[in-house]
């Protein structure tokens, strides 16, 4: 029984100190792998970070950025001068369009109402077509009845109405492409008026000290050049379409005259 009880004794012994190293060696472990941790995490910490690449600015944030640089006075006054002539080329565009017709349909069916209904058939086709070249011919048709010759001067003088009318405005888009480049020179001028200003302030020629203010002066000059370069389109586009309405109003008005002349044989 003795004996039975040292075992016991004994063993509970050898396992209880089993135990206990087999905790130590679990905490050492741990400890360990903490301070690699720890030492990975310094590592990291002291290695150079890359910074990352800046995101590529789309022309809509650049072009904003560019404009902001340049200042609010000239870059203002010429962003005025787009949206004015912007504004004036667009209307004057719905105008030209809503002014062309089918020219040869309608001389045929002026010629068919003449020949079927008389003068007042053909004025009322007239009266009820839109376009600068229905009204002269109802101004011609209006004057028939004094004679081809009044039929004639009518047409005439009203087409010098209706050209004034296409031509309306259109003087004020060549001033804003004249104007938008010149505020741009003269931004630039004073930008380098500027610019020489400080370098006899600071006494000294320094690149760093002008390059600034060099830069926004160019940007005046950049924008006032885009700005005269899309008016510039608009406005060639209006007048070749000025040009090919006034011709429809020529040669319309000279085949009424001679439909007129072969109505009154």
């Amino acid at each position: 029984m003795k004996k039975l009880l040292s075992l016991l004794v004994l063993a509970g012994v050898f396992f209880f100190n089993t135990g206990q190293l087999h905790a130590q060696d679990e905490t050492a472990t741990d400890e360990v792998a903490q301070e690699e941790v720890m030492q990975e995490e310094a590592v990291m910490a002291e290695e150079p970070t890359l910074e990352e690449a800046p995101a590529p600015r789309g022309f809509t944030q650049e072009l904003k950025n560019r404009f902001i640089e340049g200042g609010p006075g000239f870059m203002g006054i010429v962003l005025a001068c787009l949206i004015f002539g912007l504004a004036i080329a667009i209307e004057r565009i719905i105008y030209l369009n809503l002014a062309t017709t089918n020219t040869q349909k309608l001389t045929q069916d002026v010629e068919d109402a003449l020949k079927s209904g008389g003068t007042e058939a053909a004025k009322e086709l007239c009266r009820n077509t839109s376009g600068p070249v229905a009204s002269i011919f109802y101004q011609g048709l209006d004057r028939a009845g004094e004679g081809v010759e009044s039929a004639e001067k009518a047409v005439v003088a009203y087409g010098g109405v209706q050209m004034g009318q296409l031509e309306k405005n259109v003087s004020w888009i060549s001033l804003f492409i004249a104007l938008a480049p010149m505020l741009g020179f003269m931004g630039t001028v004073i930008g380098m008026i500027q610019a020489f200003d400080k370098i006899q302030a600071a006494g000294d020629m320094q690149p760093s000290l002008v390059a600034g203010g060099i830069k926004v002066a160019l940007l005046t000059t950049v924008f006032g050049l885009v700005v005269a370069i899309i008016l510039q389109i608009f406005y060639n586009y209006i007048i070749s379409k000025i040009d090919s309405i006034v011709n429809d109003m020529e040669d319309a008005s000279i085949t009424l005259i001679d439909i007129l002349v072969a109505h009154k044989k």
